[in-house]
């Protein structure tokens, strides 16, 4: 069986993840969406709010699971036996850095890949930042996000 994680902190998910996980499980009879803590981060939602908002979106979806992480992902794989990271990228300003975080992972890990996946093209401009910033601002972001994260905004 093909696995693959999905890791982020999404917060909240959006359209563009969910794309993304959708182009992942047609590759992966498996795809575990990892819920990063990123406290650091300080994100909008706690990590179980995030958690619910996902794995309600994602409901629909078989072989999809959702789970939190509070550790090193490279870590989380070893622990979920999963040798395949899926990485998104919407735009060239991605790469850079989707590139570095994938060389750091990838020299903890030499059995562990990193695969990169763009959304669809309706859905490439949406990021969780932005999301944020309109929902922050009394903005209307249903075009932005699943009807699920509605609820929590």
């Amino acid at each position: 069986m093909k696995r693959a994680i999905y890791p982020g902190t999404f917060d909240p998910i959006t359209l563009g993840h969910i794309s993304v996980i959708k182009r992942a499980r047609r590759i992966f009879d498996e795809v575990l969406v990892a819920v990063a803590d990123s406290s650091l981060k300080q994100p909008m939602f706690d990590i179980d709010t995030r958690v619910k908002m996902a794995k309600n979106s994602l409901s629909y979806l078989d072989g999809v699971e959702v789970k939190p992480f509070h550790s090193l992902l490279v870590k989380f794989c070893q622990e979920n036996d999963i040798k395949t990271i899926i990485r998104g990228l919407r735009a060239v300003s991605d790469f850079e850095y989707e590139l570095q975080i994938g060389y750091a992972n990838a020299s903890l890990d030499k059995n562990i890949d990193t695969i990169y996946l763009m959304p669809s093209l309706e859905h490439a401009f949406i990021s969780s930042t932005v999301v944020r910033d309109i929902i922050r601002h009394g903005g209307d972001a249903s075009h932005l996000v699943p009807k699920e994260v509605l609820e929590y905004v």
